[in-house]
């Protein structure tokens, strides 16, 4: 169980902290998802999009969306509802990277976090805990997860810097960086509708040339 203390130190750690004491440890170990948000309070749902957008990283095609798609669209979900702390079923809790693949994954976007650490802290805190904003965060998320299960090419890193920034905002309490976190998803989620028209205008193209 965690103590106070642990919760007091959950809360006051950075994200850059709190994903060093996850990559710490035997590299085979498991990082269970359930274990990721425990004792972080409202923190919580960022953490554990922070956890769930990894996947979205590695360039195997089909991978991302399978892995993280389903994961964003349930947080999504629960922040569109109202929920306080996330749920996830038994068989997902269980299961999560390992402690391996969260150092690389730690170690590849440490540069950026030192320079986001400069800027990004607490402040507008009302734009995260107003029941409205909550419920548009998680409309965006659900949004985003359903983009990422569509074998769109060329766009998983798009949606997973996304993904990062409302994460990021999320864990750091920035109600300013939220509002960023939106306008990004707003752009990339009308680039991604374009490319998908034109996409499927070419290939209508080139269906009937060969009829």
């Amino acid at each position: 169980m965690t103590s106070r203390a642990d919760r007091d130190t959950a809360v006051e750690s950075s994200t850059r902290a709190l994903l060093d004491g996850f990559a710490t440890g035997d590299p085979a170990d498991v990082l269970r998802l359930g274990d990721v948000f425990s004792g972080l309070g409202r923190r919580s749902f960022g953490m554990l999009l922070f956890v769930s957008t990894l996947p979205a990283f590695i360039p195997i095609p089909g991978f991302a969306g399978a892995a993280s798609g389903p994961l964003v669209v349930l947080i999504g979900l629960q922040l569109l509802i109202g929920r306080r702390q996330p749920w996830l079923p038994a068989f997902a809790a269980r299961r999560g990277p390992r402690r391996a693949r969260m150092a690389q994954f730690r170690d590849r976007i440490s540069p950026l976090l030192a320079r986001l650490e400069r800027v990004v802290r607490p402040r507008q805190r009302n734009i995260l805990d107003h029941r409205l904003a909550s419920a548009f965060t998680g409309l965006q998320l659900v949004v985003l997860g359903i983009l990422l299960l569509l074998p769109i090419p060329l766009t998983n890193y798009l949606f997973a810097v996304v993904l990062l920034l409302v994460a990021l905002a999320l864990i750091e309490r920035d109600g300013r960086l939220m509002l960023g976190a939106w306008v990004s998803g707003a752009v990339v989620g009308t680039f991604v509708a374009v490319l998908s028209g034109s996409l499927a205008s070419m290939l209508a193209d080139w269906i009937d040339l060969m009829i």
